[in-house]
């Protein structure tokens, strides 16, 4: 009986193991973050130029800071 019995405790065990994330997940996975940075770094820093180069208001300077953001978008997915 001992010998029909150890194959049941070893897949109970191997159903216990972790497994490893996958590749590229998770939120824990630190690059997004950094494409996150680009990304809200990219929208402020086209905003801040625009206003301070002598944009009309406010809403035309963020407009280039939309330009800026989508152009770092394509940058971010491109790189990948």
């Amino acid at each position: 009986m001992s010998a029909r019995r150890a194959p049941r405790r070893a897949a109970a065990r191997s159903a216990k193991a972790p497994t490893p994330p996958a590749r590229g997940g998770g939120w824990r996975d630190a690059a997004w973050r950094g494409d996150l940075a680009i990304l809200l770094g990219s929208f402020a820093l086209a905003s801040a130029l625009a206003g301070l180069l002598g944009a009309a208001n406010l809403g035309t300077a963020l407009a280039f800071g939309q330009i800026g953001f989508g152009l770092a978008l394509v940058w971010v997915i491109a790189r990948r």
